[in-house]
């Protein structure tokens, strides 16, 4: 039904969207879901928002190898990456693994983007951890990243953990992974100079530019497309762009007709 009214883009958005399937089958179904999904005429664009490491498959990563329409764009919110702090989080993840699942995503899937976010100055987060962090970021070059200071909510068990750390150096943390994040995120967008990227057109603004996203950028979170054409555009609808520019979190282009 949503096909037909003109929907372009499905995102499959849970929690923990890998979990799919364990409370109606006893199983991990998501790769079933997808490949039903992906038979539905009209739909052009399917995005995973939110799987964790830890339930992400061989099967699954060849589902969204093989399937066109799901975009090459996952985010797995890892949170951290020292094994003491992601245990203190209770987390199922460890280094090693989380590390093996983003090898095998970027060997297996061509073009894969992988987006994650992380917490700075968890209770008990020690400058070793945060070095171990920071390291990590720089190494591993996410294409999409947020990061988030911890806020101490009440009633939770993180609240009652001994050592929390000073709002002052949480921030401090927060600041230093963005400004880490910036440069690997301009670098790769001057990447992306000169190639010519499908774009879904989502607004034609007043100056009489378009903006649009790629299949790298979820939306409302990621930034996009500024781009020229020369004839109208319809939104909702599909262009190629040739990208000319690009900024820290931007690209600019012009329209292929």
């Amino acid at each position: 039904m949503l096909a037909a009214r003109g929907t372009k883009e499905l995102i499959i958005i849970a929690q923990d969207v890998t979990a799919y399937g364990k409370d109606i089958y006893g199983r991990l179904a998501l790769p079933e879901l997808l490949r039903g999904l992906c038979a539905i005429d009209g739909i052009e664009w399917i995005r995973l928002l939110y799987c964790y490491e830890d339930s992400i498959t061989d099967e699954l990563i060849e589902t969204i190898r093989s399937e066109e329409k799901i975009c090459k764009y996952i985010d797995i919110p890892l949170q951290h990456i020292s094994d003491r702090i992601l245990t203190n989080m209770n987390r199922h993840s460890t280094s090693e693994s989380i590390k093996t699942t983003l090898k095998k995503l970027r060997e297996r899937i061509p073009g894969m983007h992988i987006r994650t976010t992380f917490i700075t100055g968890f209770p008990g987060e020690t400058d070793e951890d945060f070095n171990e962090l920071a390291g990590f970021i720089e190494e591993q070059k996410f294409d999409r990243l947020g990061v988030f200071a911890y806020s101490r909510e009440e009633g939770t068990p993180a609240a009652e953990m001994p050592d929390q750390v000073d709002e002052e150096i949480k921030e401090q943390r927060r600041d230093e992974i963005m400004a880490i994040q910036r440069e690997i995120s301009l670098g790769g967008n001057i990447s992306k100079v000169g190639r010519t990227l499908r774009v879904l057109v989502e607004e034609h603004c007043e100056d009489g530019t378009y903006m649009g996203r790629t299949e790298y950028d979820a939306p409302d979170i990621d930034d996009g497309v500024i781009f020229t054409s020369d004839a109208e555009l319809k939104t909702g609808t599909f262009v190629n762009v040739e990208i000319t520019d690009a900024f820290d979190y931007d690209l600019t282009g012009k329209a292929v007709l």
